[in-house]
């Protein structure tokens, strides 16, 4: 299989070395206000894009849906938080507390509706599935981090809340209030939203590793620990792409709901992780090793969902029987 060339993924690598090369240009460039104001834009055409007509249309399949979300929020949390011993030996605190952060994101939107398509999987649970979760997580990750790295960082969901409300929450509200208005606009200039939202994470990746390599946090780490945490996250993937399809297959689901359920349930969302680094830590000079893991298993998880989505995808619908 070929895989295609990623501007995007390309543009976050190079922001990192423009980064490392010109770590002071977020102040010259007032580039945390710019940002502020951009994360505010994207969830505001999130929410201008969100159809709750189109949401109610996928309730039905509650078995799926719950299944999924319960994999995004909960079992991809518990596995990082009982491996947390092993894993700050290995890696440090820092890692654990990015890797963290990752486990607690929401499910990606556009990847995991591309991809269950390619693969010929249940598309509108895919569509309900990808919203719903970017609902639940404004909620439940800033939930978690509050909750859990409180002993790390010293963060409480009380600190989140005024910019969790400034940035997120009033946008995305005010977005899905003009849906039925401004909705068909938002639809037809996807593209160009999403652009914009890509150049909104570029310029936040280079502001967070900009803070960390000025603050010279990642002097003091070893080769091996970055290879360790590559290690972490593909185990991780692998684990949880494997237990999403033991249980779909157990729930007796169909080869194109098992399909949805794998891709939905073992992916977590660039987009979110990248603007919620930002409102969850703020200008924190760790914010370059907290994005890190959301960046690794962002470019993982598109090459090998990719590649199984295109084998799924030349099987023969009538005969189809197991995902994998």
């Amino acid at each position: 299989m070929k895989i295609k060339f990623n501007g995007f993924v390309f543009a976050l690598i190079a922001a990192i070395f423009v980064a490392y090369l010109l770590p002071t240009g977020p102040e010259i460039l007032h580039l945390h206000t710019v940002t502020d104001i951009g994360i505010g834009l994207i969830f505001f055409f999130y929410g201008l894009k969100l159809s709750f007509s189109e949401i109610k249309k996928g309730l039905s399949n509650y078995k799926l849906h719950l299944l999924i979300q319960l994999s995004t929020f909960i079992l991809f949390p518990v596995v990082i938080l009982l491996a947390k011993p092993l894993l700050v030996n290995l890696l440090g605190e820092l890692f654990w507390v990015g890797l963290f952060f990752m486990a607690a994101l929401p499910s990606t939107v556009s990847s995991s509706v591309v991809m269950v398509s390619l693969a010929k999987g249940n598309v509108p649970a895919a569509i309900f599935n990808a919203s719903i979760s970017g609902l639940i997580g404004l909620a439940v990750t800033p939930l978690w981090i509050g909750l859990i790295v409180n002993e790390v960082q010293g963060i409480s969901f009380m600190d989140i809340l005024p910019k969790l409300l400034m940035q997120i929450i009033i946008p995305i509200t005010l977005g899905i209030l003009l849906n039925g208005k401004l909705g068909h606009i938002a639809k037809k200039h996807s593209k160009k939203i999403s652009t914009f939202d890509k150049c909104i994470i570029v310029l936040i990746v280079y502001s967070s590793f900009s803070e960390s390599f000025t603050s010279n946090l990642f002097a003091g780490l070893e080769w091996i620990q970055f290879a360790y945490l590559f290690a972490a996250i593909m185990i991780l993937f692998l684990v949880v792409m494997f237990l999403m399809n033991s249980f779909s297959k157990a729930l007796g689901f169909t080869t194109e709901d098992r399909i949805t359920a794998l891709f939905c349930g073992s992916k977590k969302s660039l987009v979110h992780g990248s603007v919620m680094v930002k409102v969850i830590f703020g200008d924190s000079p760790n914010g370059g090793i907290y994005i890190l893991p959301v960046m690794l298993y962002h470019i993982s998880q598109i090459i090998i969902i990719a590649i199984i989505a295109e084998r799924l995808g030349k099987r023969n619908i009538k005969s189809a029987g197991a995902v994998a």
